[in-house]
């Protein structure tokens, strides 16, 4: 079992790590995403370069490699393989090696991680993100609101295992959010749909 679940491991890491907003950006002849914006290579910041239809995209990719490898794992090692899949795609999205570690925030990964472990936690985090960011209009506090409830849900719905790992993977979303929080903190956090 421990060569299966390095193997879940490696595969979402693989997967992970696959950069669709940087590539996606290239295939449609725009500057360097890593040149605009914050320089991250999320759909947030995609969409600084005005093209929606190519954020849209990248939030879909990066949350699909997020279920694809989930499902594969588990089909093959079963719930302890998806499991560690999981943060294997969530790390490999944040530290990828083709980019030299500089990956993004996770977000859309986190999403799709939670649609292939327990798609109802991830039609929650949905709607806590779309409910704060109607009140609010920050697209970093929704988020960070959203995965700060997720594992209390898990763990309230009797998936204690799932809510350990999803309480690693929320730490690891606010330390990537971590110059976001200081903003929100100064008030100078930019807000959806605000020009920069």
């Amino acid at each position: 079992m421990i060569g299966i679940y390095i193997a879940a491991v490696v595969l979402g890491y693989l997967l992970g790590s696959i950069p669709f907003g940087l590539i996606l950006t290239r295939l449609a002849g725009t500057q360097d995403l890593r040149s605009v914006g914050s320089g991250n290579i999320g759909a947030t910041n995609v969409l600084r370069t005005g093209r929606k239809g190519l954020a849209a995209a990248t939030l879909l990719g990066d949350a699909l490699k997020g279920t694809v490898a989930v499902v594969i794992a588990s089909s093959f090692g079963g719930a302890e393989a998806a499991m560690l899949a999981a943060l294997g795609a969530f790390l490999g999205h944040l530290f990828p090696v083709w980019l030299k570690f500089k990956g993004g925030k996770g977000v859309a990964v986190y999403i799709g991680v939670l649609i292939g472990l327990f798609w109802p936690a991830a039609v929650v985090f949905c709607v806590l993100w779309l409910a704060t960011a109607l009140t609010s209009r920050y697209s970093s506090l929704s988020a960070l609101v959203a995965a700060f409830i997720t594992p209390i849900f898990l763990w309230w719905f009797g998936h204690p295992a799932l809510a350990s790992l999803f309480a690693v993977l929320t730490l690891l979303l606010f330390y990537m959010h971590r110059d976001n929080i200081a903003r929100l903190q100064a008030g100078t956090e930019g807000k959806i749909g605000e020009k920069k």
